[in-house]
């Protein structure tokens, strides 16, 4: 069987652009087929989103990457406000059958108390986690999220990985998901991720490490300009 990389990625209308030039940046450095499933909340139609604290559409349905796989194989979820810069393969090689799934653990307060679209920035425990993960779908213990389990509950209990034990979480290197302002400059970070904002946004479009996301959609829309 042909090795394929399926991602999650996380869909919200008031900033589609960022969907469709961090998806560029993937293909752009794969060496492997990449399936792309858009979380996009009109596609999700045995989930319906009861939650009212979100700062964007996908911040809850993220859950759902194992439901979305049928529970079988290896799966990444990642925001839709990233950069790639490296080969998707990588990531996937770090894989754990050992583990239920793996992410950056990051541990840092954030420097802004408010974020893209006037979100409140706040701080809590695992902070970010939950923006890259390499889910192991067929684990036993995500047989729990289904869609109705998932609109029931907190973003405390999704977030802080609740439904596992701490040992069932595996760490990706911190390059996997670097925090662009958070975070001093990396041009070699294989994964940009711009938290704060992206910098489709007016206020973000000249921060740290925009750079990479500009040229990544200037290739993007090579051709239509």
């Amino acid at each position: 069987m042909i090795e394929c990389a399926h991602i999650v990625v996380g869909f919200d209308q008031r900033e589609a652009i960022a969907y469709h030039t961090f998806t560029q940046s993937i293909i752009e450095k794969s060496s492997i087929p990449v399936l792309f499933i858009p979380l996009a909340v009109n596609t999700l139609k045995n989930y319906k989103e009861t939650h009212h604290d979100r700062s964007n559409d996908f911040i809850y349905s993220r859950f759902l990457t194992p439901y979305l796989n049928d529970y079988k194989g290896w799966a990444i979820f990642a925001d839709g406000d990233m950069i790639c810069q490296a080969d998707i393969k990588e990531l996937l090689d770090l894989r754990d059958p050992n583990k239920a799934l793996l992410v950056v653990k990051h541990k840092y307060e954030t420097k802004q108390k408010e974020k893209y679209l006037g979100n409140v920035n706040e701080n809590y425990p695992r902070k970010n986690w939950s923006s890259l993960m390499l889910w192991n779908c067929s684990h036993p213990k995500h047989k729990i999220l289904t869609p109705d389990f998932i609109a029931s509950q907190t973003g405390k209990y999704l977030h802080r990985f609740s439904w596992l034990d701490d040992d069932d979480i595996g760490e990706l290197p911190k390059e996997w998901n670097w925090l662009a302002i958070e975070y001093p400059i990396n041009t070699s970070a294989k994964l940009i991720h711009y938290t704060l904002g992206t910098p489709c946004f007016l206020d973000y479009r000249d921060t740290d490490m925009a750079i990479q996301w500009h040229e990544t959609q200037k290739r993007l829309l090579q051709g239509f300009e």
